[in-house]
């Protein structure tokens, strides 16, 4: 056989499969076009999706610092507040706490997956404790600790603890805390844990409170503001 047709051979061969390629081109363009158009949706959709949650994260912030405004915001008179430079203020506590828990509830309305509803959520109990709602608070704030974030549910946990020992159920405050300072988080260290269950015994039960003091002194007592906390709660511990 000859070069020449040899070569004849390998571009028939090659332009065998060119055409093979087109007929089958031809017959499954349909396919190929709505293949090609759904790795664009779905590449769009996951554009869209992360902008859409970054924006609803950001519009949730805003309105959560404007609820925590309301929340810390100077309670006496529109004069007093002028001359103390505050932004907003409130005729009673009361008034404030009950435009604080509305506008954290909105949050958590309208912006149910994001953090700052998460965080909101935890605000809810407080302000429904300090409001007097105790009952309603250790609902919401349980529901808080249940949050998959584990900061945000060691700060409902933390929360409902001192809900739980104002109302007088200083054993199950008590056991909170004892759980947080077993498994600490960012947002509640354990010698924040320890100290808090350490004041829930300070009336009831001051050797208790005692122990639990010195053991934190044992563990962090390097810390200056450890240190100065401690050194302050002992001296007034009663006897």
């Amino acid at each position: 056989m000859d070069r020449y047709t040899r070569h004849q051979l390998k571009h028939d061969d090659f332009q065998d499969k060119m055409d093979e390629l087109q007929v089958f081109a031809e017959e499954h363009l349909k396919q190929i076009i709505l293949v090609g158009v759904a790795v664009i949706v779905v590449a769009g959709a996951v554009w869209w999706i992360k902008g859409y949650y970054a924006h609803q994260e950001a519009a949730a912030n805003t309105e959560l610092q404007a609820a925590i405004t309301t929340f810390h915001a100077y309670v006496g008179s529109s004069q007093e507040a002028a001359q103390m430079g505050a932004v907003a203020s409130f005729p009673t506590a009361n008034e404030k706490y009950q435009k604080a828990l509305s506008q954290f509830s909105e949050v958590v309305k309208n912006y149910p997956h994001t953090k700052a509803a998460a965080y909101s959520l935890i605000q809810m109990g407080v302000c429904q404790s300090l409001l007097g709602n105790e009952k309603t608070a250790v609902k919401t704030l349980q529901d808080a600790g249940k949050d998959s974030d584990k900061e945000i549910a060691s700060q409902a946990r933390f929360a409902l603890a001192g809900v739980l020992a104002k109302t007088g159920k200083t054993s199950e405050a008590a056991n909170i805390y004892q759980d947080l300072a077993a498994h600490p988080t960012t947002m509640v260290p354990r010698a924040t844990a320890l100290l808090a269950m350490a004041d829930v015994y300070r009336t009831t039960q001051p050797k208790r409170a005692r122990e639990i003091y010195e053991q934190v002194q044992k563990e962090y007592g390097s810390d200056t503001v450890i240190a100065d906390t401690l050194k302050q709660q002992l001296a007034s511990l009663p006897e």
